[in-house]
C-alpha cells in the first residue's frame, strides 16, 4: 500500500489525514505548529516529523494543504524543505490555494529532483471532506493524476483531472471568484431584509428555498449570517487571499472582475475589523455596521 505523509494539520488538513489514516495510508506528519502535530499523532498513533525532508524522505507521496504562496514556498524549498527529501518517483499533492505561476515553477523543481507535482485544490468545506464527498481539481501529468487519484479518493467523490500543471489552481479559481461575490451579495440581501423588517424565517426560507438563486452556498451560509454563527468552515482570510490571486491572475491577463474585485474590498474591510478567522460569511457584519439607520 502507498505510504502517504501530510504536511498542514489546519481546518482541511486534519480531516485530510484522518481519512488517510483511518485507511491505513497515512505514515506520519509535519505541521509548523508541532503543538499540533503531536496533537494529531497522540490521537491517531502516527509519527510526527520533525521538517518536511524527513517526511518527504519517509513517504511515497506528499500531500500538503498550508496557507498561502509563502507557506508553500517555505515548507517546498526552505530549509529542510519537501524538495530535499524526495526520491526518485515522488508523488507530491500540492492541495493549497496558491498562485498557478508559483505551482508551476514548484512542479518543474520537483521534476528536476525525479519527482512529480499535481495542484490538486479543493471545493468544498471541511464537512464535506468528513464524508468524503470533496470535489479536488488536479494540474498536472497524466500519470501523476492517476497516481493522485488513489489517495484522494480516500477523501474526496469527485476528482477532475483538468490539464497541464496549473490548470487545477485556474479552476478553483474562477470557483471561488463566483463563491466570493455570491456570499456578498446574500450578505447584501440579508441585511437588506433585515433594515426592511422581514422575520429572519422569511428571509431563510426565501433565500434558502424559493428563490430561483438558492444554493447548496445560500443553504450553508444564511443561516451563519442570520443565527451570527460565523464559526469557520473557511476563514475570511483565506476568501481574502483567494480573490487577491484573482485578482492578480485577472490583471495579468487583461481581464476585467469588476463583481469579484468589489467583493475583494469588503473582505479586506472585514479582515481589517478583526474577522480574519471568522467564517467569510462574517462579511454581513462589515455591511451591518454601516446601515445608516438601525431598526
Amino acid at each position: 500500500m502507498v505510504r502517504v505523509g501530510l504536511i498542514g494539520l489546519g481546518t482541511m488538513g486534519w480531516r485530510i489525514a484522518k481519512n488517510l489514516r483511518d485507511d491505513g495510508l497515512l505514515v506520519g506528519v509535519f505541521n509548523r505548529t508541532m503543538s499540533k502535530a503531536l496533537r494529531f499523532a497522540e490521537e491517531f498513533k502516527v509519527n510526527v516529523f520533525n521538517n518536511p525532508a524527513e517526511l518527504a524522505s519517509n513517504v511515497d507521496v506528499v500531500v500538503s494543504i498550508v496557507s498561502d504562496d509563502d507557506a508553500v514556498k517555505s515548507i517546498m524549498l526552505g530549509e529542510g524543505g519537501v524538495i530535499n527529501g524526495i526520491k526518485q518517483g515522488s508523488l507530491i499533492i500540492e492541495m493549497s490555494t496558491i498562485s498557478p505561476s508559483t505551482s508551476i515553477e514548484l512542479a518543474s523543481k520537483v521534476k528536476e529532483k525525479g519527482g512529480l507535482m499535481v495542484d490538486a485544490p479543493i471545493i468544498g468545506t471541511s464537512v464535506l471532506i468528513e464524508k468524503r464527498e470533496a470535489v479536488v481539481l488536479i494540474g498536472g501529468e497524466k500519470e501523476a493524476y492517476e497516481r493522485a487519484y488513489e489517495v484522494v479518493k480516500h477523501f474526496a467523490r469527485y476528482i477532475i483531472h483538468i490539464g497541464p500543471n496549473g490548470y487545477g489552481l485556474y479552476a478553483k479559481l474562477i470557483n471561488n471568484a463566483l463563491l466570493g461575490s455570491y456570499v456578498a451579495a446574500l450578505a447584501e440581501v440579508v441585511n437588506l431584509g433585515e433594515a426592511m423588517g422581514l422575520s429572519s424565517g422569511v428571509i431563510m426560507d426565501v433565500l434558502t428555498k424559493l428563490s430561483s438563486a438558492r444554493s447548496a452556498t445560500s443553504e450553508l451560509k444564511v443561516p451563519k449570517m442570520i443565527n451570527n454563527d460565523f464559526s469557520p468552515q473557511f476563514a475570511t482570510k483565506h476568501m481574502r487571499k483567494d480573490l487577491d490571486l484573482v485578482n492578480k491572475e485577472a490583471s495579468r491577463l487583461g481581464v476585467p472582475i469588476p463583481m469579484a474585485a468589489l467583493s475583494l474590498q469588503l473582505y479586506r474591510m472585514a479582515e481589517a475589523s478583526g474577522l480574519s478567522d471568522d467564517d467569510f460569511s462574517a462579511v454581513v457584519k462589515i455591511l451591518k455596521r454601516r446601515n445608516l439607520t438601525q431598526h
